[in-house]
């Protein structure tokens, strides 16, 4: 018997409407085998949240260029939670400044991944990082 495919979820909060970046990324986990769901652009932290929960994800995933990242992460923390999706891994990438990435962390997006990141390194953070 296989071992179970990791499902990822990959969400484009807010206004931004740029997803090259998130579509690179999808195509990228999706080559190294994982299961991934892409939400779209300009889609509500509450609706990520649901189709998260709706499709048994091991991984939520965002990609925010906007510059709002932190008050996204932090609704979207809340929506993650309150359907109890916690212990779920949390990543987010986008134009993140440096000086925001630890109060990513500590809203519980432990996978926090600048502009530049390489693919490689998210998909080898996602299989470490599974619980």
């Amino acid at each position: 018997m296989s071992e179970r495919r990791i499902k990822v979820l990959v969400g484009k909060p807010g206004l931004d409407g740029h997803d090259v970046g998130a579509k690179v990324i999808v195509h990228a986990l999706m080559e190294a085998g994982f299961e991934v769901i892409y939400t779209g652009l300009r889609q509500t932290p509450e609706i990520i949240a649901k189709k998260a929960r709706d499709a048994n994800v091991d991984v939520v995933g965002v990609s925010i260029l906007s510059g709002a990242h932190i008050p996204l992460c932090r609704r979207l923390r809340e929506e993650l939670q309150e359907k109890g999706l916690y212990d779920k891994l949390w990543i987010v990438g986008g134009n993140i400044p440096e000086e925001d990435r630890m109060v990513l962390r500590q809203l519980g997006f432990s996978g926090v991944f600048p502009t530049g990141s390489r693919t490689g390194d998210i998909v080898s953070f996602i299989r470490e990082n599974l619980k």
